[in-house]
């Protein structure tokens, strides 16, 4: 059973050996990860970007699932590459998993961010745009993906030290994975 490893991961500066942890943590629960830094491209061709995304997407359509890594990047949200992946696995009906090393709701992580006010019953920014606020990590439309075609947002009770490094939502993420598609461990 392979699992496409999504996740801004492959912009951290170690994200190769990140990538090597998370296929061994696959590995030991008898799943294939299929990290995207594992494509060879050649990013220096005209046409690296295209390369990527037709071998990111050739993966996710060999995997059985995908495991998102959506903790807040760059901002109050996820990864915006992670988040097309998810929503393209949840689009092919494989199993969808996520986890956020971030639990706090993104309203809040809004309001870390930027000017929020109440008006009329909602949150607006600075910008006078309302703040999505149904209590939930991120946008309802990745909470829900997962919820209806893999298992809830995995989230540690507080956020961590390191929220690049520590993979134990990660971890949880595949042994559920495991289980629910019947792997057997090596």
């Amino acid at each position: 059973m392979q699992v496409y490893l999504a996740g801004p991961d492959v912009f951290l500066p170690d994200a190769v050996a990140i990538g090597r942890q998370k296929t061994d943590i696959c590995a030991r629960h008898g799943l294939t990860g299929l990290y995207p830094l594992d494509n060879a491209v050649d990013r220096s061709a005209a046409d690296a970007s295209l390369a990527i995304f037709k071998a990111n997407e050739a993966m996710m359509d060999a995997a059985d699932a995908i495991i998102a890594n959506l903790t807040p990047f760059r901002g109050a949200g996820a990864d915006p590459g992670t988040v097309y992946e998810l929503g393209y696995a949840a689009g092919r009906r494989k199993l969808c998993l996520g986890y956020s090393n971030d639990p706090a709701v993104y309203a809040d992580r809004v309001r870390r961010l930027t000017d929020v006010i109440s008006r009329n019953g909602h949150l607006v920014d600075a910008d006078g745009l309302t703040v999505e606020d149904f209590g939930l990590s991120d946008n309802l439309m990745m909470i829900h993906a997962l919820e209806s075609y893999g298992c809830a947002l995995v989230t540690p009770r507080q956020r961590l030290a390191d929220i690049w490094h520590d993979l134990t939502a990660f971890e949880a993420c595949v042994r559920l994975a495991a289980e629910r598609l019947g792997a057997t461990r090596p």
